[in-house]
């Protein structure tokens, strides 16, 4: 054999894969559901940030499967519908199971990011459900009268001013703030039962907005199983090897640079915090 067809044996058959592994791909959703970027370490979950993983992830030549690691105390409905419509969409496309791991919590906009999933696991601690929904603010009416402040405010329109935090509050504005809330748990609602199907029970509880531990979740039909995402990935897919795409964090993240002491930064903790605690995290 000449030198050449030596050099030539050694060299890789165009489209010989060898012996590449089949993949589970992990994509991270942690963090408060905003449609705005936060300072904070435990980020946000929004379509904008984890457009990039969804895609990575879904990628895959030899694809058997996306894993959703989901800590989130929820946040807005309409990023929590985005996100999960488009972990459909490429679900669909790919033609791959996908399936969700509840880790501290997945609870109200958390828990409707695991129903896009086929199959939905908690840890026997892990906090689920909380399928309602809720808003709040604050008022500084006594505030602006304690320290001698004017407000002025002008509009055009009878309702462009609904729920100004400055002005006293109404209470046609909160009915009209309850019906949407209406609206929104009826499509939360509907949002579950689409996904999850006869795997719920009939229980009176189940869409009351409160939260139950992992196995008592399993009870309910909330979720399929109790198990860590290695656990499970390595009992269904044992040959295939874990490969995790992760949000791109802001580049004042990457580089180690909090937010600056700002009022609207200040508020911001404030609010991602509340979400977090009513969890006790």
């Amino acid at each position: 054999m000449s030198v050449t067809d030596k050099l030539t044996s050694r060299l890789p058959v165009l489209g010989d894969r060898g012996d590449r592994k089949d993949v589970v791909a992990v994509v991270k959703l942690h963090g408060v559901i905003t449609p705005t970027p936060s300072p904070l370490a435990r980020g946000a979950i929004n379509l904008g940030a984890v457009e990039s993983a969804l895609t990575r992830a879904f990628a895959h030549d030899r694809l058997k499967a996306v894993a959703l690691q989901i800590n989130s105390p929820g946040g807005a409905p309409t990023q929590s519908g985005l996100v999960a419509e488009r972990i459909r969409q490429l679900a669909d496309e790919k033609g791959v199971p996908v399936l969700a791991f509840a880790e501290d919590v997945a609870a109200s906009g958390g828990y409707w990011l695991a129903c896009a999933a086929d199959e939905i696991y908690a840890h026997r601690t892990s906090m689920v459900g909380s399928i309602g929904v809720i808003s709040g603010g604050f008022g500084f009416t006594g505030l602006l009268e304690r320290f001698g402040i004017e407000r002025r405010l002008h509009t055009a329109g009878a309702n462009k001013s609904r729920l100004d935090p400055f002005s006293p509050e109404k209470p046609e504005d909160v009915e009209w703030l309850k019906n949407m809330h209406s609206q929104l748990h009826e499509l939360f609602v509907e949002w579950v039962k689409e996904r999850r199907g006869d795997r719920l029970t009939d229980s009176a509880d189940l869409f009351t907005g409160d939260v139950w531990l992992g196995q008592k979740a399993v009870d309910l039909g909330l979720v399929d199983g109790l198990g860590s995402l290695r656990e499970i990935v390595r009992e269904r897919y044992p040959d295939a090897e874990i490969s995790v795409a992760e949000p791109k964090k802001p580049l004042l993240a990457r580089l180690g640079i909090g937010a600056p002491a700002a009022a609207s930064a200040l508020l911001d903790a404030v609010t991602t915090k509340a979400a977090w605690s009513r969890f006790g995290l």
